[in-house]
């Protein structure tokens, strides 16, 4: 049975358009707090993170690929590698592998890049 045809069984009459009509709001309301408002904040923080990345940032990519951003262009990154450098776009670039597996080491670095700029401008 589908959930419509449950509703559509609850209340026979007149006022059963009525009482749909709100269960689909109701269902609406639902799904948006549930799956879409999480997507748009995940998206959101995704973005926060790729704008905010600094040349020495270390990074994990989507595809795995480990490196240290060499070069901040409008579209993409200049990542080093032990291979050479090789440029991907800011998409590839994945905040929830780079906290897996650097975690506090690259806010840290952040942290000490940001400092040193701080001094730099008082200078």
């Amino acid at each position: 049975m589908t959930i419509l045809s449950i509703f559509l069984q609850a209340a026979p009459g007149g006022g059963s358009s009525s009482m749909m009509l709100i269960m689909m709001g109701v269902m609406f309301v639902g799904f948006y707090f549930l799956m879409i408002r999480p997507q748009q904040k995940k998206a959101k923080q995704e973005k926060n993170f790729q704008e905010a990345l600094k040349v020495g940032t270390r990074v994990v990519l989507t595809s795995g690929l480990h490196g240290r951003i060499a070069q901040v262009q409008d579209d993409g990154f200049v990542i080093e590698t032990l291979s050479g450098k090789l440029k991907f776009e800011k998409a590839a670039v994945s905040r929830e592998f780079t906290e897996a597996r650097f975690g506090d080491k690259a806010k840290a670095a952040d942290k000490t890049t940001e400092k040193k700029e701080i001094e730099t401008e008082k200078k």
